[in-house]
């Protein structure tokens, strides 16, 4: 995962993760990774609007967005 995370600082590619927050749920929330850190990511958080710091820990997955495609 860490690998991922890293990958995406360079490419600025927006990534999905599943993350347990504060209250012990599990949430979805769109990403784009800024820094890697031993315990945790510095990202800004497109749901919140704002950069947040998101513990390595309770990340639960990491994987790419997927491209919307129109008809």
């Amino acid at each position: 995962m860490n690998g991922l995370l890293s990958r995406s600082i360079s490419t600025k590619q927006k990534l999905i993760i599943f993350y347990i927050d504060s209250n012990n749920k599990v949430t979805e929330r769109s990403i784009r990774v800024l820094q890697v850190h031993d315990d945790h990511i510095l990202a800004y958080c497109y749901y919140r609007k704002k950069v947040r710091t998101f513990k390595l820990d309770n990340i639960l997955s990491a994987g790419l967005t997927r491209k919307e495609v129109s008809a």
